[in-house]
């Protein structure tokens, strides 16, 4: 990691394995054969609350990283 460039983002890259596609493509045919409108609505609910969540903790933690690789910066350059 100390020869990787500042201000890489290749780290922000998701590639999937195979067995999580497999996993994901399984979850969407259970959605897209389901016909409960109840099952579907509260999935959709579940879904939104966890998205809001996520989006919430990723945002902290991005800020988070942000100020580490600032300190870390800013110790690196000091003589």
């Amino acid at each position: 990691m100390k020869n990787a460039p500042l201000n890489s983002f290749d780290w922000m890259v998701v590639e999937p394995s195979l067995s999580e596609q497999f996993v994901l493509e399984r979850s969407i045919r259970e959605i897209e054969d389901c016909d409960n409108i109840d099952v579907l609505s509260q999935l959709c609910v579940a879904m939104a609350k966890a998205q809001w969540h996520q989006a919430r903790l990723l945002k902290q933690a991005v800020g988070h990283i942000a100020l580490l690789d600032a300190v870390l910066s800013g110790e690196e350059q000091k003589p």
